[in-house]
């Protein structure tokens, strides 16, 4: 979960617009500086996360053919109701991710015309050498992240199924949409103990929430192998995986 807070300090810090702005991958990925983040992990929390903003609407899927051709898809018009435009007779109601931007001109998402903002969308696919290994993703604001690295270290380095994967208790750090939240949720099913324990360590506002509790997200996911496809689908919402 710390790890979780730092990486969105970082996020903060620099993700823009690359045609606007510089964002130091090669500062941010370089081992030292790794190694320096890591470091931080066992010190106390400086704080909340930032305010959050208003948050809204997402979906997310996936698919794979027979051929190996893969596909990651995440939809959203961020608020509900988007920006409350519907452009023109087509029904189609426009987004506002606009709202990302910040009136601060030092601001890294600072407004500017032709610019695109931050935003929470993340769409995945872990590539090996023979092509897409793992298609994931997951509706939910800021537990995006934090959900497609749960699954992908579970699935990679523990071995797990899909299914076990997206269906395991989970967390969030901060907000996912509608409400105002800047502490730590974590699912029933990681324990008091746990929550207790990162209390301890500095963790805000650190609460339990029920089992497969919308709040952490809808993950699906596909596993590729040689031979066939392992999908999963998010008992926490009502999607399904289906082969057709």
């Amino acid at each position: 979960m710390r790890a979780t807070a730092l990486a969105f300090e970082d996020r903060d810090r620099h993700l823009c617009d690359p045609a606007f702005g510089d964002i130091p991958l090669e500062r941010l990925l370089d081992p030292a500086y790794l190694a320096g983040r890591a470091a931080l992990l066992d010190r106390a929390p400086a704080g909340a996360l930032a305010a959050p903003r208003p948050a809204g609407d997402t979906t997310f899927s996936c698919a794979v053919d027979a051929d190996g051709n893969a596909a990651a898809v995440i939809q959203s018009i961020y608020q509900e109701w988007g920006s409350g435009v519907v452009a023109g007779e087509t029904g189609v109601l426009l987004q506002n991710r606009g709202c990302f931007f910040s009136l601060d001109p030092d601001h890294p998402n600072c407004l500017a015309p032709g610019k695109r903002t931050a935003h929470t969308l993340t769409a995945a696919m872990l590539i090996g050498d023979r092509g897409p290994e793992l298609v994931y993703g997951a509706m939910g604001g800021e537990g995006q992240p934090q959900t497609q690295a749960a699954i992908a270290t579970r699935v990679v380095d523990h071995g797990r199924s899909v299914q076990e994967a997206v269906s395991a208790p989970r967390w969030l750090l901060g907000r996912t949409w509608g409400e105002e939240h800047r502490g730590l949720r974590l699912e029933a099913g990681l324990g008091a103990d746990v929550a207790a324990a990162l209390a301890a360590r500095g963790h805000e506002n650190v609460s339990l929430v029920d089992d497969f509790d919308d709040v952490m997200g809808h993950a699906q996911a596909i596993r590729v192998f040689d031979e066939h496809l392992e999908a999963a689908a998010d008992p926490r919402g009502d999607g399904a995986a289906l082969g057709l």
